[in-house]
C-alpha cells in the first residue's frame, strides 16, 4: 500500500551559528556534540550542522531535517490564503 502525508503545518527556523538568538532547542557542547551543536528530541541529542532547519512537531517535539531533504518536504505556508480557502470550502459544503 501507498500512504501520503497528511498535510501539517509546522513552526521552523533554519540554523546558522552566527545568528542569535539560534533556533529554540539548539546547545551548543563541543564535549556532547560531535558537530558542536545538538538539539534534545524524543530520541535524545539530535546533531545540527550549520543550515539544517529545527522542526517544531506537533506536539511540540523538536528534531533538525538536513536542508535538502527540508526543501522536498516542506513548503512556506499561507495564513491568509489558508483562511479563504476555508471560507469558501465552507460555502460550498453549505450549499
Amino acid at each position: 500500500m501507498k500512504f501520503r502525508k497528511k498535510p501539517v503545518v509546522v513552526d521552523a527556523d533554519q540554523f546558522n551559528p552566527d545568528q542569535k538568538p539560534w533556533p529554540d532547542g539548539v546547545v551548543s557542547d563541543k564535549e556532547k556534540s560531535k558537530t558542536g551543536f545538538f538539539i534534545e528530541t524524543l530520541e535524545g541529542h539530535g546533531e545540527v550542522t550549520p543550515g539544517d532547519w529545527i522542526v517544531t512537531g506537533v506536539e511540540g517535539e523538536k528534531y533538525s531535517v538536513k536542508p535538502d531533504i527540508f526543501d522536498k518536504t516542506y513548503e512556506p505556508f499561507d495564513q491568509k490564503k489558508s483562511s479563504l480557502a476555508q471560507k469558501i470550502a465552507r460555502k460550498i459544503l453549505a450549499l
